[in-house]
């Protein structure tokens, strides 16, 4: 089972437009299919802590994660990450 985020880091998840828990998926580098994980958190540096479903953690740039969001027609689509994001903003490194 993946690590529960802080409240602090669930309040910056919801700043950004996403929630912890919320199913995302990615590509590896070394590897050309979708994996699909979990958001868990957000980094201090900008990245997102996604576990994956062998429970595996990695941090990753926002630009690689898509997540599931209605389309113009309400249909349920994988979107990138930056197209969702509601704001972004620097976070404090301390």
């Amino acid at each position: 089972m993946a690590p529960r985020a802080t409240p602090e880091q669930s309040e910056i998840l919801r700043r950004i437009g996403l929630r912890a828990g919320e199913e995302v998926r990615f590509r590896r580098a070394d590897r050309g299919r979708w994996q699909e994980g979990h958001i868990s958190w957000v980094e201090r540096d900008g990245s997102i802590t996604v576990h994956d479903a062998h429970g595996a953690a990695r941090s990753l740039r926002p630009e690689r994660l898509e997540v599931k969001r209605p389309g113009r027609r309400g249909r349920l689509t994988w979107r990138s990450v930056p197209d969702v994001a509601v704001t972004w903003e620097q976070l404090t490194l301390f």
